[in-house]
């Protein structure tokens, strides 16, 4: 059978209105794709089509606790990714059903057309934590490789982009606080990767770079401490402020508050993963499953995050006085 063009190359990306997802989205329409966008409310993924051409660019519905319409979402796929995951739980949404009986669904879908699979994961998944997110993503994987052992599973660290939800975060508090928290004294490491180059390397996947059945760790060139991170805040915003070391067990105290506002700023969950690095391993290095394994040059936080934290100065755009 002759082998079909990228023009002619259906993708079905589930979770594509997402964050990361949006940019995944734009990679595979710079590329050509046809690209099938599944998510639980597609009447809210309208903003997705002008990135790509007249037609390009479906929006579908697909809930992955009804298997029904996953099968629906990926008919007809020959690429199928995965990006659907949650921070929280909430109601129905939970970390076990989304992101490990959920991700199963993905796979047996994918499985059944004969589609290759994507699966976003996460650098911290681990069966044997004590966070429930991590043994989640861990289990998730897992079931992933017994439906399909060649599916690519890709973990990134920490994403930053415009849109994020760390930088944005924490800038923003610096905006109103006096002192920012920094967890268990703030030593843990992170490596944040710049969303863009996520989306690349899935992208990349899409056609065909990235081996089958590899598990791929993406970190940005950067591995720096929270309390590293929370200085680089402060300096990019322009703000003073007290960086107060908290004891893990008060910040789950706290967190155990704070999880019951519609969108939590911190759970007893999130206070468990910041007790580990996250960061690229060795073993990933060593196998080149990393970005640069793939050519990709991975973006500093230095050379992006100014350009959209700048809003958060309180001289917004214009240089002025540390405050």
């Amino acid at each position: 059978m002759t082998a079909k063009s990228r023009f002619e190359t259906l993708v079905t990306v589930f979770g594509g209105s997402g964050f990361l997802g949006r940019h995944v989205v734009r990679a595979l329409a710079n590329r050509g794709y046809l690209i099938r966008v599944a998510v639980r409310r597609p009447e809210l993924a309208g903003h997705l089509q002008p990135l790509g051409r007249v037609g390009q660019i479906e929006p579908v519905q697909a809930n992955l606790r009804y298997p029904q319409s996953v099968e629906a979402a990926v008919r007809g796929a020959d690429v199928v990714i995965n990006l659907v995951g949650i921070l929280f739980e909430r109601g129905r949404q939970r970390f076990d059903a989304v992101q490990g009986a959920g991700a199963a669904a993905v796979a047996q879908a994918a499985g059944a057309v004969d589609a290759r699979l994507i699966h976003v994961s996460a650098i911290g998944a681990d069966q044997h934590s004590a966070s429930r997110y991590a043994r989640s993503k861990a289990d998730g994987e897992r079931l992933v490789r017994a439906a399909q052992g060649a599916a690519i599973i890709v973990r990134p660290s920490i994403l930053f982009g415009p849109e994020d939800d760390f930088f944005n975060r924490f800038a923003a508090l610096a905006r109103i606080a006096p002192a920012l928290p920094l967890p268990g004294g703030g030593h843990m490491r992170f490596q944040p990767v710049f969303v863009g180059d996520v989306a690349e390397a899935i992208a990349r996947g899409v056609d065909g770079a990235l081996k089958q059945g590899q598990t791929y760790e993406l970190g940005g060139p950067d591995v720096r401490s929270f309390r590293e991170l929370m200085e680089f805040i402060l300096s990019t915003v322009g703000r003073r402020r007290l960086l107060v070391p908290v004891p893990f067990a008060v910040m789950k105290l706290q967190a155990a508050f704070l999880q019951l506002l519609p969108k939590p700023p911190l759970t007893p969950d999130q206070v468990e993963l910041l007790k580990r690095d996250n960061i690229v391993s060795h073993a990933a290095k060593a196998e080149g499953c990393t970005l640069e394994a793939l050519g990709i040059v991975p973006a500093s936080i230095a050379a992006v995050v100014p350009s959209y934290l700048w809003r958060f100065r309180k001289t917004g755009q214009f240089p002025g006085r540390v405050v």
